[in-house]
This record gives C-alpha cells, sequence and structure tokens, in this order.
C-alpha cells in the first residue's frame, strides 16, 4: 500500500506548492472575480466584454399593460349555455383564436384576432369589435400651413 501525498511532505513546510501557492486561492490570483480590474483586466476584455455597465433599458411600467386574453376553446367552458357574452364586462381584453367554437355565440370584446372571428363565423356566431374612446390633442390636429420661400 503506497503512502498519501500529505505523508511525504511532513516536515516541508510547503509541500512542494512553493511558497505562497499553498495559501487559500493563491496560485489563481484571488477567488471568483477579484483582480478584474487589476490583474485579470486583459482576461476581462478579451472574455467578459459586457461585464461592466448598463445594458438595454427597461419600458416605463405607465406604458407597459399586459393585455388578458381568453381563446375560442375556453368561452363554452368559462360561459356554459350562454348566447350573448360581453367579455369587456368580464374583464377580458382581447378573443384570440385557440381551440374550437362549439356553437355560434354573439360576442362583445375590445379586440380579436382573425382567426377568432372566423371561427365563431363559422359556426354562426357574431364577434362585435368595441373602439375605444381615443383621445387626441387638439394641438396635434392643427396644422399650420406655410408659405413656400420665394427664391431669387
Amino acid at each position: 500500500m503506497a503512502r498519501e501525498k500529505t505523508k511525504k511532505f511532513r516536515g516541508s513546510m510547503t509541500h512542494g506548492r512553493g511558497k505562497k501557492a499553498g495559501r487559500g486561492a493563491g496560485l489563481r490570483g484571488g477567488r471568483g472575480n477579484a483582480g478584474l480590474l487589476k490583474h485579470k483586466y486583459m482576461y476581462m476584455l478579451k472574455y467578459m466584454p459586457d461585464h461592466f455597465g448598463r445594458h438595454g433599458f427597461k419600458r416605463p411600467q405607465s406604458i407597459v399593460k399586459e393585455e388578458k386574453i381568453i381563446n375560442v376553446g375556453q368561452l363554452e367552458e368559462k360561459f356554459p349555455n350562454k348566447k350573448d357574452i360581453n367579455l369587456t364586462k368580464e374583464g377580458y381584453d382581447k378573443l384570440l383564436g385557440g381551440g374550437n367554437a362549439n356553437n355560434g355565440m354573439k360576442i362583445k370584446v375590445n379586440s380579436a384576432s382573425q382567426k377568432a372571428i372566423e371561427k365563431i363565423k363559422e359556426k354562426g356566431g357574431e364577434v362585435i369589435i368595441k373602439q375605444e374612446a381615443v383621445k387626441v390633442d387638439e394641438k396635434e390636429k392643427e396644422v399650420t400651413e406655410q408659405e413656400p420661400a420665394k427664391e431669387e
């Protein structure tokens, strides 16, 4: 049976690793990202060019709106035995065309995909798309016409 390496080095202060390699993360130049702005700078530039700084942007929450959607296939299970459904009052924003429509229904919704409208019309139903009131500033409507500059 061979003796263990540590037993071989008993009496040696460094166990064959040199002066500082046996202490912590000495031989690697530090642990983890230590030294990226000092002795590992070229490594960082070459292999981690996007490590520092900001990247991209986050959209303002005031303009981010997540639409609540429902598929055509879910209408029958959510609203059983209903022929006239107002999805806007039920809290849905958009009707999508996933699944199958079992019977003709009259549906009112803010927006719907073309596929959803086709599937409901095939079964003898109707989709009424409501247009939300869009406010337009009066200043944007006014267009001032300027006379073209005279060339001499």
